[in-house]
């Protein structure tokens, strides 16, 4: 109630209908506004009193959001009590009017009528405030400014508004009546604390209608939804689809408004169907000593979520497996029990075997649910017969004797047994499978060792004192089975190897301290004690040289030291000093051993010299000297041989050619490493440019015009001889009659322009190169051979030059 609006009160019941009400807020709407006065004071002339200033209380301006108009609206009417003395200027200020959002409202500056202009939504803002100025003319404040609080008033025009769309929640099969099953909620953007914001829910529908159309309730105001009806059961009906409403007015379906969301309820599986066995009686069979295998499968049914705890069977043997031969495996997939061999069973011990099962769930069974009957089955195994390998009762079987046991020697008897004793009466033969040494047999009827060699306990096949074979037997069934047998032979030793001398070579110093100056020695048995150590180190009596200049000295069981006598002194040089060692066998056996004791001089270390080594290995100084003359005299060769090459080379690089180096031609012979023509050059006769063997080809010709290729028919021309041994003045003559018999010779080359120069064909006739400096002119124009360059100079003086070259 205010100002504005008198106080209404709508009791509005479900026979009235929006009619009455609109009705209602109309004439509510058009009551005429009230006036809002400035507080104030003024002077009262006749009693001389002065009125005190009255503070007003300005009730609150209340406007209905989403008003249809028109627009502008007047809300209310502001005026100062001194506007009949002199004009006033109205204004208000805050949010809504100077403030955005801008001109929501506006006021009349001089009737000071204030006005809405738009309509208004309380959703995106509920209430203004504004304050109210009155000033002059002059713009002077002739009144304090008032505030003026506006309201706006909630309609119903938001439905509610649901968080989701679809809820998703779950209930355990058989839970009892009240149980919460989820909750659902939905907002109504209009004020709350009307009834245009309060939200009522409601159940529309339920599917399926298994076991009762209502199984489910919702709380009106909070949107809990719970069970009312027992019987949920996930093996009928796995999940349900409510329809939920929610409506504001507090529910009133005549004025409120609605909206709807859809809840799916799961319903959860718990252990309430224990898992039964199809059959009170399964069977299988297995070979016997066979493990891994499958034999018999068993198959149950659960009515429960598959592939969950309270679905997946775990079996179990309770009774007829004492010894664990078998276990039972769940298959993940179908959920059968598969009996499995896990230890292998024997036909002559056990024919069959009566095994109870029981199977249960991984999870237990819920309150209240009892086992069934058919939670165990009996299972029968039968074993099946096959024929088994022989096997040795003692394996490895271990003997002793000694070493040295000659071939033929019967050590023992290595007999299989067969374990097919029931039903098969089967023949063992024997036979070698492994033996290193081939020291033994074995009879193939009876398994009887004998030795075909003598056993030597030293041998590299025998480790730890132990010899170890290994024997095959095999039956005769089929198919035929064979089983291995391990025969270890513990050698006992006996004093079958003499001792020998260690070390071999040693060097002593030939003039040191008899006390510390000698070589260490001791010996090396291969039998072990009591056939070994301690040794017995001594010197032979002959030759007699070697007691006289050597002693030995015990040290210890196993070790002696060789020396010089005192005051014995040997020349430089390698001494080969026999030695008998005997072992301490029953009876001991001796060896003569020799060991190489190289004298040599020594520093004051007791290390040998190097002069002192070299003498020891038997070299004089003479020698010694002798050696370094020949390397001397073999780097002198060597040294002069290199001087000689290099003198004869620089001779060689310094002689004089026997012809001036200006008509030297090799220098105006150059090398293009042409290795051929071009292709248009492979289509010429090579034959015309090889020397005949002979005319006749040519002679034959009938008379006529002659090639210019081909060498004319006339006698050949005489060239002189040069002498075997000619002096060498007569070389110079020597050329020029050659050269002159050249220049006269028509049969000579070149006679075309085609030259034979390297012809290797036997019998060539062609003359010397030496032609090229003829001066016969002939008929042959040189001239062009000037414009080719001075690589062709030569050519160029030889043949166009005229008569006077």
């Amino acid at each position: 109630c205010s100002l504005i609006f008198p106080c209404v009160v709508l009791k509005v019941t479900k026979e009235e209908g929006k009619v009455a009400e609109r009705k209602e807020r109309k004439e509510a709407f058009q009551a005429p506004p009230p006036v809002i006065m400035f507080s104030g004071s003024r002077l009262n002339s006749s009693k001389g009193l002065r009125r005190q200033k009255r503070d007003w209380v300005i009730p609150p301006i209340n406007v209905a959001e989403n008003s249809r108009g028109p627009f502008p609206q007047m809300l209310v009417s502001i005026r100062s009590d001194q506007d009949q003395d002199i004009s006033i200027r109205y204004s208000i200020t805050g949010v809504g009017a100077d403030q955005p959002p801008n001109e929501v409202f506006n006021i009349d500056p001089v009737l000071g009528k204030m006005f809405v202009t738009k309509p208004l939504d309380r959703e995106h803002r509920s209430s203004y405030h504004l304050r109210a100025h009155a000033v002059d003319m002059n713009g002077n404040q002739v009144e304090n400014p008032i505030d003026l609080y506006i309201f706006v008033i909630d309609m119903n025009d938001n439905r509610p508004e649901f968080k989701n769309q679809v809820y998703n929640g779950s209930v355990d099969e058989g839970s009892k009546p009240g149980t919460p099953v989820m909750h659902v909620s939905a907002f109504d953007a209009d004020d709350n604390t009307t009834a245009n914001g309060m939200v009522r829910y409601r159940i529309l529908s339920q599917m399926p209608h298994s076991p009762i159309p209502n199984m489910f309730t919702i709380n009106s105001e909070t949107g809990d939804i719970v069970t009312v009806a027992p019987g949920l059961d996930r093996e009928k009906v796995s999940q349900y689809t409510i329809i939920v409403q929610a409506t504001d007015m507090e529910g009133n379906l005549n004025f409120g408004l609605s909206n709807t969301a859809t809840a799916i309820i799961t319903v959860t599986d718990i252990n309430d169907n224990p898992p039964m066995l199809t059959s009170r009686t399964f069977s299988g069979e297995v070979p016997e000593n066979r493990v891994d295998v499958v034999v018999a499968n068993l198959t149950v049914i659960d009515a429960d979520q598959q592939h969950s705890p309270n679905w997946n069977a775990v079996y179990r043997i309770i009774s007829g497996d004492p010894s664990g031969h078998f276990t039972i495996r769940t298959d993940p997939v179908s959920n059968d029990g598969m009996v499995t061999v896990v230890k292998p069973v024997d036909f002559e011990m056990n024919r069959a075997f009566m095994l109870t099962v029981v199977v249960s769930n991984q999870a237990h069974l819920a309150s209240g649910i009892q086992s069934s009957l058919q939670s165990t089955a009996g299972v029968t195994i039968s074993v099946q017969d096959v024929n088994e390998p022989p096997y040795f009762p003692t394996n490895p079987k271990h003997i002793r004797f000694e070493e040295g046991v000659p071939a033929g020697t019967s050590l023992t008897t290595f007999s299989a047994s067969d374990p097919d004793r029931l039903q098969m009466q089967q023949t063992i033969r024997y036979s070698k499978l492994n033996d290193p040494a081939d020291w033994l047999s074995i009879n193939r009827t009876n398994g009887q060792i004998i030795t075909t060699a003598m056993l030597d306990r030293e041998s590299i096949y025998v480790k730890n004192n132990i010899y170890e074979a290994t024997f095959l037997a095999t039956d005769n069934g089929s198919p035929a089975a064979s089983g291995t047998g391990t025969l270890q032979i513990y050698l006992i030793d006996i004093n079958d190897n003499s001792p020998a001398l260690i070390p071999k070579e040693s060097q002593i110093c030939e003039r040191m301290n008899r006390n510390v100056n000698g070589v260490n020695i001791t010996a090396a048995d291969a039998d072990t004690d009591p056939n070994a150590g301690p040794f017995v180190f001594e010197l032979p009596n002959f030759p007699t040289s070697i007691r006289r200049n050597w002693t030995i000295s015990r040290i210890s069981g196993d070790y002696a030291r060789l020396g010089l006598r005192y005051q014995v002194y040997l020349e430089p040089g390698v001494y080969e000093v026999p030695v008998i060692v005997s072992d301490s066998g029953n009876p001991p056996l001796s060896n003569r051993s020799v060991i190489k004791v190289k004298v040599c001089p020594c520093d004051e270390n007791g290390d040998c010299t190097t002069l002192g080594a070299v003498a020891a290995a038997g070299l004089g100084t003479g020698a010694i000297i002798s050696i370094l003359i020949c390397i001397i005299i073999l780097l002198s060769m060597v040294l002069l041989f290199v001087v000689w090459i290099k003198r004869r080379e620089k001779e060689r690089q310094t002689k004089q050619l026997l012809i001036d180096p200006e008509d030297d031609v090799r220098d105006n012979i150059l090398k293009y490493d042409e290795e051929g023509g071009g292709e248009e050059d492979q289509d010429y006769d090579l034959s015309q440019l090889q020397q005949p063997d002979s005319l006749e080809h040519i002679m034959s010709k009938p008379p006529g015009v002659r090639r210019v290729d081909e060498r004319p028919i006339i006698p050949e021309s005489q060239y002189p001889i040069r002498a075997v041994v000619p002096h060498p003045g007569d070389i110079g003559d020597f050329i020029h009659e050659g050269l002159r018999a050249a220049d006269n010779d028509p049969t000579a080359p070149p006679y075309d322009s085609l030259l034979v120069f390297d012809y290797e064909g036997s019998g060539s006739t062609a003359g010397s190169v030496s032609s090229l400096n003829s001066s016969s002119t002939g008929d042959q124009d040189y001239d062009y051979l000037n414009d080719w360059g001075p690589r062709f100079k030569k050519l160029a003086d030889m043949y166009g030059g005229g008569d006077d070259d």
